[in-house]
């Protein structure tokens, strides 16, 4: 009997841990108790990966020349150089950085709470919200094809990727954190420390995670988000049967000489990457934003911004930047108005000189809008991560 109570009082002991992990282990950070996937190991549509495990950017459009040579507006025209090369592990590993929150200070915001894959990699608001719920003067611009952009920011203050994306990790008002504080919380995870070491297998697995290797997996992610599979993209490789009457009426009107949508807005990026002031109004009661006047310091830039690519515009509503316009019917308006009716009294702005009045009619401004649709292309979205390294639920538009 002696040895009977021994064994179920002992017996119980050793079961008693086991239980309380079965009964409180699953509210713990999935981080912590899963096995952390392996990152994966094949490039992303539009790409192909070669022999030194580099993902190299696959199109059609690699078949034409450049487009320096064939005139304005062509349909069969080359894209600028894209930023690929990348590792498919890098990639990978950028996309759970994307939406994980833990890169910010409080970890409530990711990457993806302003850039939605479900809305253009934009947020559907005229000025994004910041930590604790700060109010931004300028909206998200869509992140489609931005591998190949020269200047990013609606200013163009920035030059790269890895030099872009510190502005909203370590401003007060978006993302509210610091270096330290980011490389102190991703090294305080071990999957994070795994994955980091699996994508750069070239330095040693127990180094501390770094921040450019944080930047070079983001910018890797963000350069892989390609859309150039739409209605358009597949009328312009030939098959004329893309469009339907009114998108070939459309386009036909964005590529004329009077309406001069595609001297700014050049296929196929649908962007020159070129600055212009087209005096677009400011939301009731703001000033005029300065625009590419501050960083580079030039009176006649004072109201620029960076010409948007219109890739996927249907799904990047509202517009300008300052989201001035709901629709894009509206926005197509502004430009048949008159060249500089909305600049504000007392304001001397110079009004890009492809800004005039087409005095384009209500129907061409509808066929206008029926072509613009037609580059929307969502074939390549990412998968959004079902589970973080971080335990952290992916957060999404705000």
């Amino acid at each position: 009997m002696k040895k009977h109570n021994l064994f179920l009082r002992y017996g119980l002991l050793l079961l008693l841990p086991a239980y309380l992990l079965l009964h409180f282990g699953f509210n713990l950070p999935a981080s912590e108790y899963d096995e952390v996937p392996l990152l994966n190991s094949q490039c992303p549509p539009g790409f192909k990966k070669n022999a030194n495990n580099e993902c190299i950017a696959q199109n059609l459009y690699m078949q034409y020349d450049s487009p320096n040579n064939k005139g304005v507006g062509g349909l069969q025209t080359g894209l600028p150089e894209i930023r690929d090369g990348f590792s498919p592990q890098e990639i990978d590993l950028g996309r759970y950085l994307f939406f994980d929150p833990v890169l910010s200070g409080d970890g409530k915001i990711a990457c993806a709470s302003c850039h939605d894959p479900g809305k253009g990699f934009s947020d559907g608001l005229a000025a994004s919200i910041g930590a604790n719920n700060h109010q931004l003067t300028r909206g998200a611009p869509s992140l489609w094809n931005v591998g190949y952009l020269k200047r990013l920011f609606w200013d163009g203050r920035a030059t790269s990727l890895e030099e872009q994306m510190q502005g909203p990790l370590f401003a007060e008002e978006e993302m509210n954190n610091t270096p330290e504080n980011l490389l102190f919380s991703l090294n305080g995870i071990d999957a994070y420390k795994k994955l980091f070491a699996e994508a750069y297998p070239e330095r040693d697995a127990s180094s501390p995670i770094a921040l450019n290797e944080i930047y070079t997996a983001l910018a890797a992610f963000q350069a892989s988000l390609v859309s150039l599979n739409s209605k358009y993209d597949r009328y312009a490789h030939g098959y004329h049967k893309a469009l339907n009457e009114k998108e070939i009426e459309g386009m036909n009107v964005f590529r004329s000489f009077v309406a001069r949508c595609a001297e700014c807005h050049t296929p196929p990026l649908f962007t020159n990457q070129q600055f212009a002031v087209i005096g677009t109004p400011e939301p009731e009661g703001m000033p005029l934003d300065p625009g590419a006047e501050v960083p580079f310091n030039d009176k006649s830039m004072r109201g620029a911004f960076k010409v948007p690519s219109l890739r996927n515009i249907e799904k990047t509503a509202p517009y300008m930047h300052s989201g001035r316009f709901k629709t894009l019917r509206e926005t197509v308006e502004f430009y048949t108005k008159g060249r500089g009716h909305a600049v504000p009294e007392g304001e001397q702005l110079y009004i890009h000189w492809h800004i005039w009045n087409p005095e384009l009619s209500d129907y061409e401004l509808d066929r206008l809008v029926d072509f613009l649709k037609t580059l929307t292309d969502e074939t390549f979205t990412p998968k959004i991560p079902e589970t973080l390294p971080s335990g952290l639920q992916p957060t999404i538009n705000l």
